[in-house]
C-alpha cells in the first residue's frame, strides 16, 4: 500500500524533526516534552511499519514479525503520549518564566 509507506515515512521524519529539537534545547522540562513528541513518532513509525508487513509479503513469519511490531510501536507511543500530558504543563510553566 503506497499511502500507508508514505505514513511511514512522514512519521520518521517527525521523529528527527523532533529528536534534532530536543539535542537543539537547553531548557530540562522543554527536553522531556519533546523527548515524548519523538517516542510518539518513533512508536507510529514502528507500528505502520509492523502493520505493512501484512500487506507485503504475508507468511507465518511476517504476520508474527508485523504484530510485534504493532505492540512494541503501540506501547511506546502511549508511553509517549503519556510523558507528552505530563511534561506539558511544566514546559509552558518553564517557558512563561524564562522570558
Amino acid at each position: 500500500m503506497p499511502i500507508l509507506a508514505v505514513f511511514i515515512v512522514v512519521s520518521f521524519m517527525f521523529y528527527l524533526f523532533y529528536k534534532t529539537k530536543y539535542f537543539r534545547t537547553h531548557r530540562p522540562m522543554e527536553k522531556r516534552w519533546l523527548s515524548g513528541k519523538s517516542s510518539m513518532a518513533l512508536g507510529l513509525f514502528v507500528t505502520l511499519f509492523g502493520l505493512n508487513q501484512f500487506f507485503v509479503h504475508l507468511s507465518t513469519v511476517s504476520i508474527i514479525v508485523g504484530v510485534l511490531f504493532i505492540l512494541i510501536g503501540g506501547a511506546s507511543a502511549y508511553s509517549g503520549f503519556r510523558q507528552y500530558k505530563h511534561f506539558l504543563p511544566l514546559a509552558i510553566e518553564e517557558a512563561e518564566k524564562l522570558s
